[in-house]
């Protein structure tokens, strides 16, 4: 912000402050212009943001990456302090994007959770009791929601989701 500007900011009457200041709030939560920022970066790519706790007049800006993208802010690790900022999406500038940076691949998709069409009686499954001990055993019967098992004499009533087959090898 230039000098001048400044100046006349001083100058202006407080409902003139206060009235830019609705304005301006309009147009940094415009979606199009939060979207034209986030649709730019991705987690881990360097980035310089705006530095809010700075007390002067000066556009502070500091150097960080992504750690995390969220719904109307992101998550950026200061590089010089190793803090992490909690910004709005117009407090950032992307920076270039190199070809060999690249956003960290998502994890991979856990498969599907077990349900009682997996299971038959008869089956042979493993499934990790109230006090995380393993247990084997025989499925003796299929109910809507649980399967009965039968593991050393002992009759367990678990889950579908709980349940794991075991192989013969």
């Amino acid at each position: 912000m230039t000098p001048d500007t400044l100046e006349a900011l001083h100058r202006s009457r407080s409902v003139d402050l206060y009235h830019l200041t609705l304005v301006l709030d309009r147009l940094l939560s415009d979606p199009r212009r939060i979207l034209e920022v986030r649709t730019q970066l991705h987690v881990g790519q360097a980035v310089r943001f705006v530095d809010h706790r700075s007390n002067t007049a000066e556009l502070a800006m500091r150097s960080g990456r992504v750690v995390d993208l969220q719904d109307r802010h992101a998550v950026v690790r200061d590089d010089a302090l190793r803090q992490n900022w909690k910004l709005p999406y117009v407090a950032i500038e992307p920076g270039p994007v190199d070809p060999g940076e690249r956003a960290d691949e998502p994890p991979p998709t856990p498969p599907p959770k077990p349900t009682r069409e997996s299971f038959r009686a008869g089956d042979r499954v493993s499934f990790d009791d109230r006090h995380l001990q393993p247990r084997i055993g025989v499925i003796t019967r299929v109910n809507a929601q649980t399967a009965t098992i039968d593991c050393d004499g002992q009759r367990w009533r678990v889950s579908f989701q709980l349940l794991r087959h075991v192989r013969d090898v």
